[in-house]
């Protein structure tokens, strides 16, 4: 991940770092040489004065050694900046890199998968991993150059002592596999407590948002979601406070371990100090490389502990990329026909949603012809909604089959398939962007063409609201970033109706356009509809029968089948279901 993400800055990190593994034996060795350079020139005679000393014939060699550790310490410190910088700058490619291939990798996945819990926690593990991982990195990073020291450090004690290294080890062991322990611990509840994390998050959300803000006042919700909040927050706070607590305390008795395997050591190098087997320079040479050592290999056991629960967590990213999408493009995929010749046909469809016992859809048959406007009439729940879906091809179906002029929608390519659809859904998304953006989505390849943006408008209606706001076609709109200004219900839905028209498709589906809509504009929007969807095929979903009249045909639906067929005229003189839902809504107008 790292080296897709930037090879050169990689590299970069990598060398920088071996250079940094070497200094700290380099910084020992001349801290002995100077020590024991100290004691021999102790022991002569020579000049009363420093400046006497320093400018001395036998005081070189010591000049020479202090020169060469001020040397080591400037280098240490370049070394180490430039190291930050180049991590800090990787650390933000690989952010990047990562976020960048998770939207990509979410983009080919199934609405099925997006409409199931258990794939959004996944998918919220996944998000929070996609981010920070410079911290896993730079754990690995500084392993490898931490390795390199130790390698040489311990070479420096083995020419003395062999078995100090063994008794180092031996002293750490019991403090990596405690913390090896608690790390797993802490994976485990983050784990098993994504749905509660999810949760917490939207309670937040909903309790300080500019969209639920109106009905958290007026009903007066405020209390309610943050005793919500509280209660999840405290739970969560128990359970990890358990585990911190236990690992504070084993925690202190594994140090103590350490600590006296470290003083066992450096009792027997100040022992071999005082006999005269070590010289000055050596016990500081060999107390500074023990108690660097045992840092080192403490840091490196932890670090690896630690590294092995991030893996953990990063196997909730690489376990996102693995989820593979069921509704693919055949290996030779038909080309999409343009014009549509003959339509769609629904043959014995059904369809039920994951984990649903009810089917949604079955022994559905019906035909959409090319150029033909089809509206879809029935109660919530009829399976109107569904069918969209199965036709943009959202979802296949579990039994029968859907064709395009007499071939399975299967055999086409998905994205071409899509590409000629031009839908808007009830509850279409209200985008934080610009005007011309908002509508330019509904074909984001052509969003650089504005004549087209301010046609599609225009087909829409939306150009009255476009020409109200402050900057036109560059406003913001939403409240969500500065600047932004807000637009009604109605308006929105012009604008989401202008994305329709921005795709210039060759089937065109309105799912309830005009349920925000006051009598007179929803009059001129399906008056406009039916002048644009000519030569078109068309679906529209409507529960305002003054629309749906339009049609060219209508479909009753009732218990996800269809129940009745024909124009307004010929359905109202059946008396069936669509006769007894016109005669109740237009009692209303009475």
């Amino acid at each position: 991940m790292v080296w897709r993400a930037s090879p050169l800055l990689m590299l970069a990190s990598l060398a920088l770092r071996l250079l940094r593994a070497v200094l700290p034996i380099a910084a020992l060795w001349f801290g002995k040489l100077i020590i024991d350079e100290v004691v021999r020139l102790s022991g002569l005679e020579g000049p009363a004065t420093l400046a006497g000393w320093a400018a001395a014939p036998e005081s070189q060699r010591l000049m020479l050694y202090l020169a060469a550790e001020f040397g080591l310490a400037v280098l240490s410190d370049l070394l180490t900046r430039s190291s930050g910088l180049i991590d800090a700058l990787l650390a933000q490619r690989l952010t990047i890199s990562t976020s960048v291939r998770l939207m990509q990798h979410a983009a080919t996945l199934d609405l099925e998968d997006f409409e199931d819990a258990e794939f959004q926690d996944r998918l919220e593990r996944a998000r929070i991993q996609s981010s920070g991982r410079m911290t896993l990195m730079g754990q690995l990073f500084g392993q490898m150059q931490d390795m390199v020291t130790v390698a040489t450090l311990a070479g420096g004690l083995l020419v003395y002592n062999p078995w100090l290294i063994g008794l180092l080890i031996l002293a750490l062991i019991p403090a990596f596999l405690g913390e090896a322990h608690f790390n797993a611990q802490s994976y485990t509840l983050d784990f098993n407590r994504t749905p509660e994390r999810r949760e917490l998050d939207y309670v937040r959300q909903t309790a300080a948002s500019a969209d639920t803000a109106k009905e958290v006042k007026i009903f007066g919700l405020n209390p309610f979601l943050t005793d919500r909040y509280r209660v999840l927050s405290e739970s969560y706070y128990r359970a990890s406070r358990r585990i911190a607590q236990n690992r504070a305390l084993w925690g202190a008795g594994f140090t103590g371990v350490g600590t006296i395997g470290y003083y066992l050591a450096y009792a027997w190098i100040i022992g071999s100090t005082l006999t005269g087997r070590l010289s000055i320079g050596d016990l500081t040479f060999l107390a500074g490389s023990f108690l660097r050592l045992r840092s080192l290999l403490e840091g490196l056991l932890f670090s690896f502990s630690s590294t092995a629960a991030q893996a953990l967590y990063l196997d909730d990213l690489f376990g996102f990329f693995e989820v593979k999408p069921e509704i693919l493009s055949p290996p030779h995929p038909l080309p999409m026909p343009q014009p549509i010749r003959e339509g769609f046909r629904f043959e014995d469809v059904g369809f039920r949603y994951p984990g649903a016992e009810r089917w949604a859809v079955r022994h559905m048959s019906f035909t959409l012809k090319a150029g033909e406007t089809l509206a879809l009439v029935g109660e919530n729940g009829a399976g109107k909604t569904t069918l969209v879906k199965l036709l943009c091809r959202l979802y296949d179906p579990d039994e029968g089959r859907i064709l395009l002029d007499g071939r399975d929608l299967r055999d086409y390519d998905v994205e071409a398939l899509r590409s000629a659809m031009g839908v808007i859904f009830q509850d279409f998304v209200r985008y934080n962007l610009t005007a011309a953006d908002n509508i330019a989505v509904g074909r984001i390849a052509a969003r650089d063409d504005r004549a087209r943006v301010e046609t599609a408008a225009k087909r829409s209606l939306a150009d009255r609201v476009i020409e109200g706001l402050p900057a036109g076609y560059d406003q913001m709109i939403g409240k969500r970033f500065r600047n932004g200004v807000e637009l009604s219900g109605g308006e929105w839905q012009k604008i989401a109706i202008a994305r329709a028209y921005m795709r210039d498709a060759e089937v065109l589906i309105l799912d309830e356009p005009t349920a925000a809509l006051d009598a007179r504009s929803e009059f001129e929007v399906f008056q406009r509809f039916k002048e644009l969807s000519a030569g078109r095929s068309a679906v529209l979903i409507s529960h305002r029968f003054s629309s749906v009249r339009m049609a060219d045909r209508i479909l009753v639906l009732s218990g996800g089948a269809v129940e009745a067929a024909g124009t307004h005229a010929e359905l109202l003189a059946q008396s069936g279901r669509y006769a007894e839902l016109f005669e109740l809504q237009a009692a209303g107008y009475r």
